[in-house]
């Protein structure tokens, strides 16, 4: 009898435990979006210039417009994308077609700028699945890390993707992330923000963007970066950030 109390005893350790993770991811998250101030991105316009290209978000209640706007050659295109499924194309005001595979390209690139910009609110998202994968220390200090992967609809082409995020136990901000990715080859990135700035009570923040050699682990990255094996391969800066309350 003792042997079976002590079983289910156990049982119901793991079961507890495994309800109570989303809980805790979401818990993550939420104290991450307060850190950073996002809670101002409802109902808000957000825009700013990547790469000389000039994007924004817009947030109601029950959608969000991406928008994205450059020169090419001798023409200004202008790109905009509802709910990151209703794409159109203006080339100096005049809406053209765009055949479907560069719809799924365009759709693509606005969606991966405009993602990086909005985390961690993103990680709320429904198409997101989330994990509390526990603590790591990275650089001597200690970070709740989260595991994240997509739903296929609602996930984009790219729900394939696996993420994992650092945020600082203290400051419950997002430090650093890590994912794979199969498009263009596949690869595997980490990233470390840099050079936080506040604009209209939400913290903002670039990255060091490393290339990580392809089939690692992602928990194993950290390891790597401190021991400087990790290549830089560019910087994710955003300038002339501006927001705007709608």
């Amino acid at each position: 009898m003792r042997k079976i109390t002590v079983c289910v005893a156990l049982i119901g350790l793991v079961v507890s435990c495994t309800n109570r993770e989303p809980d805790k991811a979401n818990n993550v998250v939420s104290q991450a979006v307060k850190a950073h101030g996002q809670g101002r991105l409802a109902n808000s316009r957000v825009s700013f210039t990547f790469r000389d290209k000039s994007y924004s978000v817009s947030r109601s209640e029950d959608s969000y417009e991406y928008t994205r706007s450059f020169k090419e050659d001798s023409s200004w295109v202008e790109d905009v994308l509802i709910n990151s499924t209703d794409f159109t194309r203006r080339v100096n005001g005049e809406l053209i077609s765009v055949p479907d595979t560069m719809q799924v390209k365009y759709t693509s690139s606005v969606n991966s700028v405009l993602y990086f910009v909005q985390l961690p609110y993103l990680l709320n998202d429904p198409a997101v699945i989330k994990s509390y994968e526990g603590t790591q220390k990275v650089l001597g200090e200690t970070y709740e890390v989260l595991k994240v992967t997509f739903r296929p609809s609602g996930g984009g082409e790219d729900f394939q993707d696996e993420y994992r995020y650092w945020f600082h136990e203290k400051t419950r901000l997002l430090d650093f992330l890590a994912y794979n990715y199969e498009t263009d080859g596949g690869g595997v990135r980490f990233r470390k923000a840099y050079n936080r700035s506040e604009r209209g009570g939400i913290l903002f923040q670039d990255y060091v963007n490393y290339e990580v050699p392809v089939g690692t682990a992602l928990p194993k990255i950290p390891a790597l970066f401190e021991a400087g094996k990790l290549k830089e391969l560019s910087r994710i800066v955003n300038t002339d950030i501006q927001v705007e309350s709608l």
